[in-house]
């Protein structure tokens, strides 16, 4: 309920977007061709984040 006005509706939480992960730097790869390399990591990463991008872009027309 809302404090100030009692009739209003409950507010809906802050949907912020989210947040694109940030891309490994040249430096942080070894170059040893590792089974988990950064680069791996972050298109994971990336992965979750254009699937959320796209579900907020739906709750957000």
């Amino acid at each position: 309920m809302n404090p100030v006005d009692p009739t209003a509706p409950e507010r809906v939480p802050d949907d912020p977007p989210p947040v694109r992960p940030t891309e490994p730097d040249a430096a942080d790869c070894c170059g040893e061709g590792c089974v988990r390399c950064v680069y791996d990591v972050y298109e994971e990463a990336l992965e979750r984040y254009e699937a959320a991008l796209a579900a907020w872009r739906a709750r957000h027309p």
